[in-house]
């Protein structure tokens, strides 16, 4: 298997939120890649600009950040045909690797903009290379910009960053450093597609913790209530467990319970409600072991919640 490390540029509305395409709000305009082997070897690269059809001018900001004018575009490939390219030049058996999740994110959002969104198969894995360099190097939830991670590598700066091809070429470089056994145990999972039915959800048991990606739901009300996500399951054994602490809310999106297995102690579930692409909420719920102290900490969260909606009704 191949590792296909790639960037993206895009550009947005130039005359504001107000005025956006609501179904492409970025519109990428420059693919850079890199296709490195399963030792980390640089295999082969691709680039190529994209030529805007839907925002016509360049986003100052898109401008100073880049560097790239409507002249650079003017002769630029279709969006068609440069992710018609781009995958051809993936081959048959390859993994997406990125810098964060927003890159896999908009070319699939552009790929279904063109009616080209069946070409890639769900669930969609893929490396993120920033959390892989955050467990490496630092710690789980950090996230570093490229440049400080090319920085602390000290890697010789050969390419401008910003730049889509330049940017996959040190994002590479990046990865090759990461042991096998990281990337093996801390694949990512795209949510720009998500499970249509039950049948389809998503359970990912990973070293430390689990992860469920639900079917998309009307109503929020209607996704709390379902019992395959309001149950808190034990990381260990998967069995449903009693609650020691129900779910109480952090805010509007991320919701905590902590449980208790007789077996393995506490289990502390996280429940994040994300909107999908047609406007419906579904849900991404971890699952992991604690301590006394992170019940302790949880408790005070939810004490402090407490608190301020008693405030809250009182104004």
């Amino acid at each position: 298997m191949d590792y296909i490390v790639f960037d993206l540029e895009w550009n947005q509305c130039p005359y504001g939120k107000s005025q956006e395409n609501e179904k492409l709000p970025f519109e990428i305009i420059e693919i850079g890649a890199v296709r490195m082997n399963e030792n980390k070897e640089i295999l082969d690269t691709f680039h190529t600009y994209v030529k805007p059809v839907v925002y016509r001018k360049i986003h100052f900001r898109t401008q100073q950040v880049i560097g790239l004018s409507m002249e650079d575009l003017r002769h630029g490939k279709r969006f068609v045909d440069a992710a018609r390219e781009f995958l051809d030049f993936c081959g048959d058996d390859y993994r997406f690797c990125t810098w964060g999740s927003l890159d896999l994110f908009e070319l699939l959002r552009n790929l279904k903009y063109y009616g080209m969104d069946d070409i890639l198969e769900a669930p969609l894995f893929y490396d993120d290379v920033q959390k892989l360099f955050a467990l490496t190097y630092e710690t789980k939830n950090d996230r570093r910009a490229l440049s400080y991670a090319a920085d602390f590598l000290k890697l010789s700066r050969d390419g401008d960053f910003h730049h889509a091809l330049d940017d996959a070429m040190y994002t590479a470089r990046v990865l090759a450093t990461i042991p096998d056994e990281i990337i093996r145990e801390n694949y990512s999972v795209d949510y720009f597609k998500v499970p249509q039915t039950k049948d389809a959800e998503l359970s990912i048991h990973y070293k430390t913790y689990t992860k469920f990606i639900s079917r998309p739901f009307d109503l929020k009300e209607e996704l709390v209530q379902d019992r395959r996500i309001s149950a808190v399951h034990c990381f260990a054994c998967n069995r449903i467990v009693r609650k020691k602490v129900r779910w109480f809310s952090l805010n509007s999106r991320v919701y905590i319970s902590v449980g208790q297995c007789p077996d393995h102690g506490l289990v502390q579930s996280k429940l994040r409600v994300k909107k999908s692409e047609d406007g419906r909420v579904f849900a991404v719920k971890t699952t992991k072991l604690i301590d006394e102290e992170k019940l302790a900490e949880i408790r005070r969260h939810q004490a402090e919640v407490r608190k301020k909606r008693r405030e809250k009704r009182k104004h």
